[in-house]
């Protein structure tokens, strides 16, 4: 398998695995989708890393497979390629990409897709499509927008230059930088963190957020309202507050 998915202690791995550049062809695409669903459901998977191996996150697309396609075959094939992104970004759970090497095209969006990105020293990301007469495919230019803002989205996006881990740093492309032998383990320690946190809450979160990112404040509104008073129908929350009276702020024990 192109990707693999490995489950410890709440925590998902999901592991790009296509040596040496960890090329994104179409069938690592479709795994990516399938792992990205089944751990949607899985109820031992509390929070996700994306991570790619020590040495290459992924190098974007395979452009020798994508350039035996034709217009015909892209029209067909485009939608496959966004929808595998888009179940990444659709996980109803905390989501980590951990990013060593290259995140260039394709492999900058799939970290796009995460909600928070922790960068190695010497990683490097980009999205140099342009260099061969195209644009992003798979949420880049949208993604990234709404990441950074459209100034610096359109800078790297007609250049297609690449930018090192302080400069993705300052314009908000990742979130944070470590030393590269530490991305996989801050990753993991982040991910089981809210692993044991509220998972309904934590789900609650992430929809409020992002459904909100993406249609006007009246709406966003009302969907973090409708979370806000369901929540008082679970658990966690009568744990959370009787905790919070008991015993102070943050000893919640959550199931």
């Amino acid at each position: 398998m192109t990707v693999n998915l490995e489950v410890a202690e709440g925590v998902g791995t999901i592991r790009l695995d296509r040596p040496p550049m960890n090329a994104l062809d179409v069938a690592t695409q479709d795994r990516l989708r399938e792992l990205a669903e089944e751990v949607s459901v899985r109820e031992d998977v509390r929070a996700v890393v994306v991570y790619g191996g020590e040495k290459v996150f992924a190098a974007g697309a395979d452009i020798k497979e994508m350039q035996a396609m034709d217009h015909a075959a892209m029209v067909s094939r485009s939608k496959g390629l966004q929808d595998s992104f888009t179940a990444v970004a659709r996980i109803p759970k905390p989501v980590v990409a951990a990013v060593t090497g290259y995140a260039l095209g394709g492999g900058c969006e799939l970290a796009l897709c995460a909600d928070i990105r922790i960068a190695g020293e010497r990683a490097k990301l980009g999205q140099p499509e342009i260099l061969l007469g195209l644009i992003p495919g798979a949420g880049g230019t949208q993604r990234l927008s709404r990441l950074v803002g459209p100034a610096k989205a359109k800078d790297l996006i007609f250049t297609g230059r690449q930018v090192k881990a302080p400069e993705a740093l300052q314009m908000g492309l990742v979130d944070r930088v470590v030393p590269d032998e530490e991305v996989y383990a801050q990753a993991a320690a982040w991910a089981a963190q809210l692993a044991a946190g509220p998972a309904m809450a934590l789900r609650a979160a992430k929809e409020s957020v992002d459904v909100g990112l993406e249609t006007d404040i009246d709406t966003g509104l009302a969907v973090e309202r409708n979370w806000f008073a369901g929540l008082f129908a679970t658990e966690d929350r009568a744990t959370g507050m009787r905790s919070f009276v008991e015993e102070g702020p943050g000893k919640a024990k959550f199931r």
